[in-house]
């Protein structure tokens, strides 16, 4: 059987992207980002802050990082500002794939705490591509404020964050192996550990962690 072609005309991409069948929405993100085009960017940045399908909305970002970053990263960031909670998180998560370090002032404290975990997730992330060199210890400091957060995959995240910011991440993480909470705690001795050692993986770093916190912090019964 000979398979249709691919609609490649962006204008009538354009309204595919509004239609109730996510696999023609995702043709029509696929059709846009094949001809990037600036009048498109406003739709394809509306559509991120809506789209149900995460493949969809993957193709969005795919096609809003085919624009070159002045034309797409204005928007972006007015994202940031937005009350919907998905418009947050996927403006950040399409500015680390863009990768344009002009973006790193809107990346704020109060982003980098968001309320809602996806969107303090993408910020970590995010964060994480962006900052300028010799900034890297004082974002650490902010990511560390979140230790204890949340769970698995949120504390996770949040691991994985702090890791890539490498030697700069230490003072941070020692300090909060000292707090007076027993969450922030375990996190931030599952994160050293496995900073130490990948391999390990997390479930079990947090599990030894919590263990080492129950017994005082030195691993070893009384």
């Amino acid at each position: 059987m000979t398979m249709p072609k691919q609609d490649t005309d962006p204008t009538r991409a354009l309204q595919g992207l509004a239609d109730d069948r996510s696999s023609v929405r995702l043709r029509a993100a696929l059709a846009v980002g094949s001809a990037p085009d600036p009048r498109f960017v406003d739709k394809l940045i509306e559509r991120c802050a809506v789209e149900p399908d995460f493949s969809v909305r993957e193709t969005l970002t795919w096609a809003l990082t085919r624009h070159p970053a002045p034309e797409t990263v204005p928007g972006l960031l007015r994202e940031l500002r937005s009350e919907e909670a998905q418009a947050r998180s996927q403006a950040l998560h399409t500015l680390s794939k863009i990768g344009d370090r002009q973006a790193w002032p809107a990346l704020t404290r109060a982003l980098l705490a968001d309320a809602d975990d996806e969107v303090a997730r993408s910020a970590w992330r995010a964060a994480v591509v962006l900052v300028p060199e010799g900034e890297e210890s004082a974002l650490a400091g902010a990511l560390a404020t979140q230790l204890g957060r949340g769970g698995r995959e949120t504390q996770l995240s949040l691991s994985r964050a702090l890791i890539a910011l490498g030697e700069a991440v230490t003072p941070a993480l020692s300090s909060a192996m000292t707090d007076p909470d027993p969450a922030v705690r375990a996190h931030a001795t599952a994160t050293e550990r496995l900073s130490r050692d990948p391999d390990a993986g997390f479930e079990f770093a947090i599990e030894e962690a919590k263990r080492v916190v129950a017994l005082g912090g030195n691993g070893e019964a009384g």
